[in-house]
């Protein structure tokens, strides 16, 4: 397979891509010359037909999908939107959650833009967009700090899972925009990571399935 600098190709074929991106790197890019650098931009130079079909903060590291050609796009995208596409996280949380008595339990709060303080999301329960993310509980640190917990957001809203934690009272470890101080500093990045995606092949309708070891 081609080289993508800093970038895992871990299949590729003539309808898709999937790639494992790193945490500090945008999924597309940005606005202005120093927010080019992306990783759609570093896979379209090895695969000039790759394009978009969802995205990752650039702080979050882990699994994405790119399409190839504007028909695979649209399949994608659709299944994606109907949400036939699985997507399982992992994160460490500041503190300890209490485990969900059915093993997984549900966050449901919907979110809108903030506006004057843009790009980051919160809670609106008049005009928020539904939000559902289920999540449970991996594992505890030894001295209590912090969890380990594995998510599954059902809708794809922007911040999501970074929102519904803080809005649980556990924020994840690192983040920038949603953590105070104290646990923005107990990790060098975010500790977010898209581990495990699954969804059905647009042409040969073969279920597919693809895992990266979250690397924290």
């Amino acid at each position: 397979m081609p080289d993508i600098p800093d970038v895992k190709l871990l299949y590729a074929d003539d309808t898709l891509l999937v790639l494992d991106k790193p945490s500090g790197l945008l999924a597309v890019p940005g606005r202005g010359a120093d927010k080019q650098d992306c990783l759609a931009v570093r896979v379209q130079a090895r695969y000039p037909d790759a394009l978009t079909v969802h995205r990752l903060d650039m702080a979050t590291s882990g699994l994405m999908v790119m399409a190839r050609g504007a028909a695979a796009q649209r399949a994608l995208s659709m299944a994606f939107a109907v949400r036939e596409v699985s997507k399982r996280y992992i994160a460490v949380v500041d503190g300890r959650p209490e485990t969900p008595p059915q093993g997984w339990g549900t966050i449901d709060l919907p979110i809108i833009v903030d506006w004057p303080n843009r790009p980051l999301r919160i809670v609106d329960h008049r005009l928020g967009k539904p939000s559902l993310t289920r999540w449970r509980v991996l594992g505890q640190a030894e001295a209590g700090s912090c969890t380990r917990v594995e998510l599954e957001p059902v809708t794809g809203r922007s911040h999501q899972l970074r929102v519904h934690l803080r809005e649980l009272g556990h924020p994840i470890l690192g983040d920038a925009l949603y953590a105070p101080p104290d646990v923005q500093a107990q990790a060098e990045r975010l500790l977010l990571h898209a581990w495990s995606l699954r969804f059905v092949h647009p042409v040969t309708g073969e279920e597919l399935g693809f895992e990266s070891p979250a690397p924290f």
